[in-house]
């Protein structure tokens, strides 16, 4: 899952949510110099990163974009997967997804400055354009994968991939919203 789903899943205690969000930015193991809230956020994303990548549905979903992405395919999947959380919000949640949006983006942007700066500096652009929304349709979709295939080395595996979701997008959701709740399961469990 990309920004939405970790989002989405984070709880409703402010900073853990902020430190879901940051947590790809945030680098090794020692957590001390983080709040006791954003430690939680950042162990969270990264429990959720751990489940995601090795969970039979989003192993199907990987393989699926293999040709396609090559080593990039868990980066498409994870967008798919924000696709497949907007576009079928109202099944997930009683809040209308720009609602959602605009409180998470109101709340990050007020906590931006306990964030890393490679964080700080991506979100008034998220925000900006509201990626969060934007995730809904397939052109937002293709937007996105033709950012990121701009920021990464040999990322142009990314760009077209959104005709692999077009082209078997019922399996894609089908196995996001099988996946979500076994994922709500297993945060629910203490820590390992």
């Amino acid at each position: 899952m990309n920004f939405l789903g970790h989002l989405l899943v984070s709880g409703n205690a402010p900073l853990v949510i902020v430190g879901n969000f940051m947590a790809d930015a945030v680098k090794g193991r020692d957590l001390s110099g983080w709040s006791a809230d954003l430690q939680t956020g950042i162990r969270m994303h990264r429990r959720i990163d751990s489940f995601t990548d090795n969970h039979p549905l989003t192993l199907k979903g990987r393989e699926r974009l293999r040709p396609h992405c090559g080593k990039y395919a868990g980066v498409a999947l994870d967008l798919f997967y924000d696709h497949a959380i907007a576009s079928r919000w109202d099944l997930l949640n009683d809040e209308p997804l720009p609602d959602f949006t605009r409180r998470m983006y109101t709340l990050l942007k007020r906590h931006a400055h306990l964030m890393p700066d490679r964080t700080q500096q991506m979100l008034p652009y998220m925000v900006k354009n509201d990626w969060l929304t934007s995730y809904a349709s397939v052109h937002g979709i293709a937007r996105a994968l033709r950012g990121l295939a701009s920021r990464v080395p040999a990322g142009g595996s990314l760009i077209g991939a959104e005709e692999v979701l077009q082209a078997h997008y019922a399996e894609f959701q089908k196995e996001c919203l099988l996946f979500l709740p076994e994922l709500e399961d297993h945060l629910a469990l203490p820590d390992a």
